[in-house]
Protein backbone atom coordinates (compact mmCIF):
# COMPACT_ATOMS: atom_id res chain seq x y z
CA UNK A 1 0.00 0.00 0.00
CA UNK A 2 1.37 3.41 -0.98
CA UNK A 3 2.19 5.71 1.93
CA UNK A 4 0.02 8.82 1.93
CA UNK A 5 1.99 10.82 4.50
CA UNK A 6 5.55 11.70 5.45
CA UNK A 7 6.78 12.20 8.99
CA UNK A 8 6.98 15.74 10.34
CA UNK A 9 10.23 14.74 12.02
CA UNK A 10 8.55 15.13 15.41
CA UNK A 11 6.53 12.58 17.39
CA UNK A 12 4.47 15.44 18.80
CA UNK A 13 3.42 16.79 15.39
CA UNK A 14 3.02 13.29 13.95
CA UNK A 15 0.50 12.68 16.75
CA UNK A 16 -1.32 15.92 15.94
CA UNK A 17 -1.57 14.95 12.26
CA UNK A 18 -2.01 11.20 12.87
CA UNK A 19 1.09 10.23 10.94
CA UNK A 20 2.47 13.39 9.35
CA UNK A 21 2.02 15.71 6.39
CA UNK A 22 -0.21 14.48 3.57
CA UNK A 23 1.69 14.02 0.34
CA UNK A 24 -0.57 15.55 -2.30
CA UNK A 25 -1.66 18.79 -0.66
CA UNK A 26 -0.48 22.17 0.60
CA UNK A 27 -0.02 22.40 4.36
CA UNK A 28 0.26 25.92 5.77
CA UNK A 29 1.77 26.59 9.19
CA UNK A 30 1.07 30.11 10.39
CA UNK A 31 1.75 32.13 13.50
CA UNK A 32 3.56 35.15 14.97
CA UNK A 33 7.34 35.62 14.92
CA UNK A 34 9.11 33.23 17.27
CA UNK A 35 6.28 30.68 17.33
CA UNK A 36 8.40 27.97 15.68
CA UNK A 37 7.45 28.05 11.99
CA UNK A 38 10.97 27.86 10.53
CA UNK A 39 12.06 25.37 13.16
CA UNK A 40 9.22 23.05 12.21
CA UNK A 41 10.32 23.25 8.57
CA UNK A 42 13.94 22.44 9.43
CA UNK A 43 12.88 19.59 11.71
CA UNK A 44 10.96 18.04 8.84
CA UNK A 45 13.90 18.61 6.47
CA UNK A 46 16.28 16.89 8.90
CA UNK A 47 14.11 13.76 8.86
CA UNK A 48 14.12 13.32 5.07
CA UNK A 49 16.77 10.99 3.65
CA UNK A 50 15.12 8.96 0.91
CA UNK A 51 14.45 11.82 -1.50
CA UNK A 52 15.62 15.35 -2.19
CA UNK A 53 14.01 18.47 -0.75
CA UNK A 54 13.49 21.84 -2.42
CA UNK A 55 13.65 24.62 0.19
CA UNK A 56 12.46 28.05 -0.96
CA UNK A 57 13.79 30.56 1.57
CA UNK A 58 12.25 34.04 1.23
CA UNK A 59 13.21 35.27 4.70
CA UNK A 60 16.82 34.14 5.07
CA UNK A 61 15.70 31.70 7.77
CA UNK A 62 17.52 28.58 6.56
CA UNK A 63 20.18 27.71 9.16
CA UNK A 64 22.94 25.17 8.55
CA UNK A 65 23.84 25.39 12.26
CA UNK A 66 20.28 24.43 13.21
CA UNK A 67 20.32 21.45 10.86
CA UNK A 68 23.55 20.30 12.51
CA UNK A 69 21.81 20.44 15.90
CA UNK A 70 18.89 18.37 14.67
CA UNK A 71 20.72 15.39 13.18
CA UNK A 72 24.10 13.70 13.30
CA UNK A 73 23.66 12.93 9.60
CA UNK A 74 23.48 16.61 8.75
CA UNK A 75 25.86 16.32 5.79
CA UNK A 76 23.55 13.82 4.09
CA UNK A 77 20.61 16.13 4.75
CA UNK A 78 22.43 19.19 3.41
CA UNK A 79 23.57 17.27 0.33
CA UNK A 80 19.94 16.36 -0.28
CA UNK A 81 18.48 19.88 -0.19
CA UNK A 82 18.24 22.41 -3.00
CA UNK A 83 17.90 25.95 -1.60
CA UNK A 84 16.31 28.71 -3.68
CA UNK A 85 16.29 32.32 -2.41
CA UNK A 86 13.96 34.69 -4.28
CA UNK A 87 14.30 38.30 -3.15
CA UNK A 88 11.11 39.83 -4.57
CA UNK A 89 7.62 38.73 -5.60
CA UNK A 90 8.57 38.53 -9.27
CA UNK A 91 11.50 36.25 -8.49
CA UNK A 92 9.19 34.12 -6.36
CA UNK A 93 6.88 33.71 -9.34
CA UNK A 94 9.83 32.71 -11.53
CA UNK A 95 10.97 30.15 -8.96
CA UNK A 96 7.53 28.56 -8.85
CA UNK A 97 7.45 28.43 -12.65
CA UNK A 98 10.83 26.66 -12.64
CA UNK A 99 9.57 24.12 -10.13
CA UNK A 100 7.45 22.46 -12.80
CA UNK A 101 10.70 21.53 -14.57
CA UNK A 102 12.78 20.84 -11.45
CA UNK A 103 10.37 18.47 -9.72
CA UNK A 104 10.69 14.80 -10.62
CA UNK A 105 10.38 11.45 -8.84
CA UNK A 106 13.58 12.17 -6.90
CA UNK A 107 11.95 15.11 -5.06
CA UNK A 108 10.10 14.16 -1.89
CA UNK A 109 9.22 17.51 -0.31
CA UNK A 110 8.90 21.21 -1.12
CA UNK A 111 9.16 23.82 1.65
CA UNK A 112 8.34 27.52 1.20
CA UNK A 113 9.42 29.62 4.18
CA UNK A 114 7.53 31.88 3.93
CA UNK A 115 4.84 32.29 1.29
CA UNK A 116 3.87 35.72 2.68
CA UNK A 117 7.10 37.71 3.04
CA UNK A 118 7.56 38.87 -0.56
CA UNK A 119 3.80 39.06 -1.12
CA UNK A 120 3.49 41.61 1.71
CA UNK A 121 6.40 43.62 0.38
CA UNK A 122 4.76 43.71 -3.05
CA UNK A 123 1.48 44.92 -1.56
CA UNK A 124 3.40 47.72 0.09
CA UNK A 125 4.76 48.93 -3.27
CA UNK A 126 1.56 49.06 -5.30
CA UNK A 127 -2.10 50.06 -5.17
CA UNK A 128 -3.06 47.19 -7.47
CA UNK A 129 -4.06 44.83 -4.67
CA UNK A 130 -6.28 42.73 -6.91
CA UNK A 131 -3.41 42.10 -9.32
CA UNK A 132 -1.05 41.02 -6.55
CA UNK A 133 -3.68 38.76 -5.00
CA UNK A 134 -4.40 37.20 -8.38
CA UNK A 135 -0.68 36.51 -8.84
CA UNK A 136 -0.49 34.87 -5.41
CA UNK A 137 -3.43 32.69 -6.43
CA UNK A 138 -1.61 31.66 -9.62
CA UNK A 139 1.52 30.78 -7.64
CA UNK A 140 -0.47 28.66 -5.19
CA UNK A 141 -2.29 26.93 -8.04
CA UNK A 142 1.10 25.98 -9.46
CA UNK A 143 2.15 24.46 -6.14
CA UNK A 144 -1.14 22.56 -5.87
CA UNK A 145 -0.63 21.12 -9.32
CA UNK A 146 2.89 19.99 -8.44
CA UNK A 147 1.72 18.39 -5.18
CA UNK A 148 -1.04 16.45 -6.93
CA UNK A 149 0.88 15.48 -10.04
CA UNK A 150 3.96 14.22 -8.19
CA UNK A 151 2.21 13.10 -4.99
CA UNK A 152 4.51 15.08 -2.70
CA UNK A 153 3.79 17.37 0.25
CA UNK A 154 4.23 21.11 -0.06
CA UNK A 155 4.87 22.79 3.29
CA UNK A 156 4.28 26.55 3.56
CA UNK A 157 4.82 28.93 6.43
CA UNK A 158 2.80 32.10 6.72
CA UNK A 159 2.69 35.25 8.80
CA UNK A 160 -0.19 36.72 10.80
CA UNK A 161 -1.49 40.14 11.78
CA UNK A 162 -3.87 41.42 14.44
CA UNK A 163 -7.40 42.50 13.61
CA UNK A 164 -7.84 46.28 13.88
CA UNK A 165 -11.25 45.95 15.54
CA UNK A 166 -10.56 42.86 17.65
CA UNK A 167 -6.98 42.79 18.92
CA UNK A 168 -7.46 39.24 20.21
CA UNK A 169 -8.27 37.95 16.73
CA UNK A 170 -5.37 36.75 14.59
CA UNK A 171 -5.62 36.84 10.80
CA UNK A 172 -3.47 34.89 8.38
CA UNK A 173 -1.72 36.95 5.69
CA UNK A 174 -3.29 36.20 2.32
CA UNK A 175 -6.61 35.40 3.96
CA UNK A 176 -8.97 33.25 1.94
CA UNK A 177 -6.44 32.80 -0.88
CA UNK A 178 -4.22 30.72 1.42
CA UNK A 179 -7.11 29.24 3.35
CA UNK A 180 -8.75 27.76 0.26
CA UNK A 181 -5.50 26.58 -1.30
CA UNK A 182 -4.37 24.72 1.82
CA UNK A 183 -5.98 21.41 2.75
CA UNK A 184 -4.22 21.52 6.11
CA UNK A 185 -3.87 24.59 8.34
CA UNK A 186 -1.84 24.56 11.54
CA UNK A 187 -1.92 27.66 13.73
CA UNK A 188 0.98 28.27 16.11
CA UNK A 189 0.57 30.39 19.22
CA UNK A 190 2.91 31.63 21.92
CA UNK A 191 1.37 31.21 25.38
CA UNK A 192 2.57 31.64 28.95
CA UNK A 193 2.80 27.85 29.21
CA UNK A 194 4.71 27.28 25.98
CA UNK A 195 4.09 27.13 22.24
CA UNK A 196 0.81 25.71 21.03
CA UNK A 197 -0.04 24.03 17.72
CA UNK A 198 -3.72 23.93 16.75
CA UNK A 199 -5.05 21.97 13.79
CA UNK A 200 -7.44 24.50 12.25
CA UNK A 201 -8.26 22.63 9.04
CA UNK A 202 -7.75 19.11 7.70
CA UNK A 203 -9.63 17.10 5.12
CA UNK A 204 -9.88 13.97 7.30
CA UNK A 205 -9.10 14.98 10.90
CA UNK A 206 -11.20 16.97 13.39
CA UNK A 207 -10.57 20.70 13.68
CA UNK A 208 -9.08 22.37 16.77
CA UNK A 209 -7.06 19.40 17.95
CA UNK A 210 -4.09 20.92 19.76
CA UNK A 211 -0.84 20.23 21.55
CA UNK A 212 1.50 22.27 23.73
CA UNK A 213 5.21 22.00 22.99
CA UNK A 214 8.63 23.56 23.32
CA UNK A 215 11.51 23.71 20.86
CA UNK A 216 14.76 22.13 22.01
CA UNK A 217 18.19 21.62 20.46
CA UNK A 218 17.05 18.18 19.30
CA UNK A 219 13.68 19.21 17.89
CA UNK A 220 10.26 19.49 19.52
CA UNK A 221 9.28 18.27 22.95
CA UNK A 222 5.76 17.92 24.27
CA UNK A 223 4.68 19.83 27.35
CA UNK A 224 2.23 18.01 29.60
CA UNK A 225 0.08 20.86 30.86
CA UNK A 226 -2.32 21.38 27.96
CA UNK A 227 -5.84 21.65 29.29
CA UNK A 228 -8.57 19.49 27.74
CA UNK A 229 -6.20 17.85 25.25
CA UNK A 230 -5.31 14.18 25.21
CA UNK A 231 -1.64 13.57 25.93
CA UNK A 232 -0.18 11.61 23.00
CA UNK A 233 2.21 9.77 25.29
CA UNK A 234 -0.59 8.53 27.57
CA UNK A 235 -3.21 5.91 26.88
CA UNK A 236 -6.88 6.50 27.63
CA UNK A 237 -8.01 5.14 30.97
Amino acid sequence: MTETKITTGSEVLDWLLEGGYEKDVLTTIYGPPGSGKSNICLICLASQYDKKVIYIDTEGSFSVSRVKQLTDDYQAVLDNVMILKPTDFNEQRNVFEKLTKLVNDKIGLIIVDSIAMLYRLELGKTKEVYKVNRELGVQLASLIQIARKHNIPVLLTNQVYADFEDKEKINMVGGDILRYASKCLIELQKTSKGKKAILRKHRSLPDNKEILFKITNNGIEELNNVEDVQNPKKTSE
